[in-house]
């Protein structure tokens, strides 16, 4: 394997003029303000195939929605109608099926009052999934933690990645977890001093407090827009509940929230209400699953919170601990195996070699054991061992979690130097920026990349912080070939590794 570096130098400046409203003279009447109007629904779409989508749709209040999805060819629509109540927060997930593969499909929603007059209306649009043998290029974005350290709106910009990434026009946008911090504040004076949108919510510690979370995030209005023109795929992490939860570990004691009171099955309720996630009916809470796009693209979307053993237990090659439960284990090794997309990209919400979990003697809360013997190790080695064992030779994690941007590769079997692994790690799309400057060396791990500050303390502004803010993005080619970025708040390119099937060459890029 033949490797080539690239650097990439650039500068950009933008300077932000306000605007300032004129003032009104001594005498003069003000303007007449026009009739409030009813915000317009918020819209989204997921877990889309060649013939189907789940749409979703959210609204402020009780309403009747009218949904109205093209149907070419027919002259007319297919209607769907919803009523919204308070009981699922005024959301509604509509399934559809008999829609055009590789098509992009244009649908609206429209609420409506008893006499069926129109309240308030928008539009949106998708591509459906290319059939598994069609070899279409796709554009896949990616990025977590939102919101997070009293990191939040920007009283200007808003979530201003969000203006990059819609930029970028990628098909499949991956939520990869931590997309509200239910378990923080955002207040009108942010960590780096900024002027900030704040929040009127506390720690979530009921479903009211999880639903606030969800829309205050998503009142972000380039958020709204990527959620309109996207298929969305959201996985969690911890802060969707709170910090390093896990079903073995998900009650607090302190207030808000009640002593032992488990507080997964509250956030679980949220994050499939709040988003278009399947519900299956005969796998109650279920979020892994997997996205085919065409030929060349295979996308798992891994639960790491729902089914792990306790954090604080050991984790050793006798008794090894599980971070996905066996029925998640089975699924993923049987995608693995039988899978014959081009590219297997894996969606890990923890990262794989950079330890995570704080403080460390509650155990490591991701894949690395790091400094203790209480990480999930064990089951990852089986992972990446069983995928040598099949022929699985390209293979891409991506993931975010840890407030900064990496880049790895992995050779965990000496016997088998040519099986490497890569993983993708984003900076935050809007949080506290951190450092972690050490990593597992395990499994072969060689970091290739890292886009942090020299030490955490140097981030004392917003201006400092954002620079790290960004998210990464997947383009593979009618060929097959695969271009992995890195990108920053302004969607420049901080790293980019370049793969083709069975061989790669990587491309590191630092400013």
């Amino acid at each position: 394997m033949k490797y080539r570096f690239r650097v990439l130098f650039c500068c950009l400046a933008v300077a932000i003029a306000p605007v300032i409203a004129p003032a009104q003279q001594p005498g003069q009447r003000a303007a007449e303000e026009p009739a409030a109007q009813p915000p317009t629904p918020l819209l989204a779409v997921g877990d889309v195939g060649p013939n189907a989508g789940l749409l979703w749709v959210q609204a402020d209040g009780p309403a009747q929605l009218v949904v109205e999805v093209e149907a070419p060819g027919t002259g007319g629509a297919r209607r769907f109608q919803r009523s919204l109540d308070a009981g699922t927060d005024f959301t509604a997930k509509i399934p559809v099926n008999g829609l055009s593969p590789g098509r992009r499909q244009h649908w609206r929603a429209v609420l409506v009052d008893d006499n069926g007059g129109s309240l308030a209306s928008a539009g949106a649009s998708f591509r459906t999934a290319p059939p598994s043998g069609a070899a279409v290029p796709v554009r896949l974005a990616w990025g977590g933690d939102l919101a997070g350290q009293n990191v939040c709106r920007d009283a200007e910009q808003g979530f201003e990645v969000f203006r990059a990434i819609n930029e970028r026009a990628p098909d499949l946008f991956v939520g990869m977890g931590d997309m509200i911090y239910a378990d923080g504040l955002c207040e009108a004076r942010g960590s780096y001093g900024n002027a900030q949108v704040p929040g009127d919510f506390a720690r979530a510690a009921d479903l009211a407090g999880y639903r606030a979370h969800w829309r205050y995030a998503r009142a972000d209005a380039g958020l709204r827009r990527l959620l309109a023109n996207s298929v969305y795929l959201p996985t969690w992490d911890d802060h969707e509940v709170v910090e390093d939860v896990g079903p073995l570990h998900d009650s607090r004691d302190e207030a808000p929230y009640t002593p032992g009171e488990h507080l997964l099955p509250i956030g679980l309720a949220a994050m499939l209400e709040q988003n278009p996630i399947t519900e299956h009916p005969e796998r109650p809470g279920r979020l892994y699953r997997a996205v085919r796009w065409g030929k060349h693209l295979e996308l798992l979307l891994l639960d790491t919170r729902q089914y792990r053993d306790a954090n604080s237990a050991s984790d050793s090659a006798a008794r090894p601990k599980t971070l996905l439960g066996r029925e998640q284990l089975t699924w993923l090794k049987d995608k693995l195996k039988t899978s014959d997309a081009t590219w297997v990209v894996v969606a890990s919400s923890v990262p794989l070699a950079i330890p995570t979990g704080w403080p460390a003697e509650g155990g490591r809360d991701g894949w690395a054991d790091f400094d203790q013997p209480s990480g999930f190790e064990q089951e990852l080695r089986a992972i990446l061992s069983y995928a040598a064992d099949v022929g699985r030779k390209d293979l891409l994690f991506i993931s975010a979690d840890v407030h900064f941007a990496a880049a790895f590769s992995y050779r965990p079997a000496v016997e088998r130097p040519g099986f490497v692994v890569h993983e993708l790690i984003t900076g935050p799309l809007s949080a506290g920026i951190r450092v972690i400057d050490d990593y597992d060396r395990d499994l072969g791990a060689d970091r290739l990349f890292m886009y942090a500050p020299p030490a955490q303390d140097a981030v004392r502004t917003y201006a400092d912080a954002r620079r790290y803010f960004g998210f990464g993005e997947l383009d593979i080619a009618l060929s097959g070939t695969l271009r992995a970025t890195l990108r920053d708040v302004d969607g420049m390119v901080v790293y980019e590794l370049a793969l083709t099937p069975e061989a790669a060459t990587r491309l590191a890029a630092l400013r």
